[in-house]
């Protein structure tokens, strides 16, 4: 059991870390390809300087993804070779898709977006950006058909003689229900990210009086997009949750402390303590309005699921982390709430004020509103992971038999202690620099850009 949690802590580890860069890469290059339209429709040069300063940004995030991003895939064969020889006929496809195709389409034309400048013509170098922007969300859209292959396994048949489960049915890979509503959540969740990162870093040279004619526009940008992107990560949370209670309905039992099936559920605001709770504050009737859209239907509780799981397939612990589960799902529904409320300010002080003048408080507080997305984006994937446990493959594979059985503890120790050090330096090398060229403005970030030839004569076909 310790070498599985070792291993199963490490996967986190290198997940989470991950994770940080994934969202504001899916998100930024969506908003710097929109910048770069503005720019090719209107002649504004304020929204060339708009692409180039927040691309550059992008691109030390994309960098920092791609290199946290190689070390999970080595773990499957690592960590979890049991894992890949049961299920690697149908998880390895779509990874190799991603990876030739989307990948590879994204990192492409990325170079072709950073060494066009100048040298393309205007509509060229536009289409390389889009074409990064949908490069990074179809890749997304790769990994997240993966994943929900291990949320709700679909399009298999287990082969007796190999003791496998092998591909039958690519197509019911690609339109399994759990695909459907989790890419449009975490697409959404992407361009809030994104958004919150534009509006903070506005708001602090807003605030410095920097650049303001720069910065308001990048502050309008980013409210906009911001406020769309948090509303529809709710709507499309409140589809993944209905969808939760239909095929996972242990998770949702636990991330709400529903020890007992009710009907009609209550909702809980603030529930402590366990089975038998000191505090259980409850909207009644709330949470089977989540589950089904109406204040009445029967929501399953942990109990009876417990029992139910142990008659089908046998005596274990098929409860996760409670407590975990039940602060996850606060922490991610508390921080899109408040990203919407913030959106909202944002729009108002736009609407409101032609000259902006921004109290340094809300300047303080947008700034550190960058983390609220990261906040929700983390507690959110680790709501969606910890709550299938004990399955690696929801009821078809547990943990425990995906674990590598050669795979000693010190070794786990070792790789662990070294990717989380690693990792952490990583981190650092990366909010450095991010925060340095945030810092700098628009101006100096343009040098950067300039071509280190001159550019051809235009031939006027642009």
């Amino acid at each position: 059991m310790e070498g599985l949690l070792l291993a199963r802590l490490q996967f986190a580890a290198t997940t989470v870390y991950h994770f940080f860069f994934v969202p504001l890469t899916l998100g930024l290059s969506v908003i710097v390809a929109i910048m770069q339209t503005r720019w090719l429709r209107t002649g504004d040069e304020d929204y060339k300087k708009m692409s180039k300063f927040w691309g550059k940004l992008f691109l030390i995030n994309f960098a920092m993804g791609v290199v946290t991003g190689i070390v999970q895939e080595f773990q499957f064969g690592m960590n979890w070779s049991e894992y890949s020889r049961y299920v690697g006929d149908i998880f390895g496809a779509p990874l190799a898709i991603e990876a030739l195709l989307a990948f590879f389409l994204e990192s492409t034309f990325i170079g072709v977006w950073i060494f066009g400048w100048d040298r393309l013509s205007k509509g060229m170098h536009t289409a390389a950006i889009w074409l990064v922007a949908i490069g990074a969300n179809i890749s997304a859209l790769w990994i997240l058909i993966a994943n929900s292959f291990m949320q709700q396994p679909v399009g298999f048949e287990i082969n007796n003689l190999t003791g496998r489960a092998e591909m039958v049915d690519f197509w019911a890979l690609l339109k399994n229900p759990t695909v459907l509503v989790a890419f449009p959540h975490t697409i959404f969740a992407g361009l809030a990210t994104a958004a919150f990162f534009v509006m903070g870093i506005s708001v602090y040279h807003l605030v410095k009086k920097q650049d303001v004619d720069f910065f308001r526009k990048s502050l309008q940008l980013g409210a906009i997009v911001g406020m769309i992107a948090a509303i529809m990560v709710a709507a499309t949370g409140h589809a993944q949750a209905q969808h939760m209670v239909e095929v996972q309905p242990m998770k949702m039992a636990s991330a709400e402390k529903l020890w007992e099936t009710e009907d009609p559920a209550g909702l809980s605001i603030l529930t402590l303590g366990g089975e038998d709770p000191m505090v259980d504050l409850r909207i009644p009737g709330a949470l089977s309005f989540l589950s089904y859209n109406r204040f009445e239907g029967e929501v399953r509780g942990i109990n009876d699921l417990q029992a139910e799981y142990s008659a089908e397939f046998g005596e274990d612990n098929y409860v996760p982390p409670v407590e975990l589960m039940y602060w996850s799902f606060r922490i991610m529904v508390g921080a899109g709430f408040l990203m919407i409320a913030l959106a909202a300010l944002a729009l108002f002080y736009l609407w409101k004020k032609k000259e902006l003048e921004l109290p340094n408080l809300i300047g303080v507080g947008f700034l550190y509103a960058i983390a609220l997305p990261y906040l929700a984006n983390t507690f959110g994937w680790i709501m969606t992971e910890v709550g299938r446990a004990p399955w690696s493959v929801y009821q078809l594979l547990k943990l425990s038999d995906a674990v590598s059985p050669n795979v000693t503890v010190p070794q786990l120790w070792m790789s662990l202690v070294g990717y989380v050090l690693l990792y952490g330096v990583l981190m650092v090398a990366d909010v450095y620099l991010l925060t340095k060229y945030a810092k700098k403005g628009p101006a100096a970030i343009e040098e950067d850009f300039s071509p280190s030839v001159a550019p051809p004569a235009s031939t006027g076909m642009d």
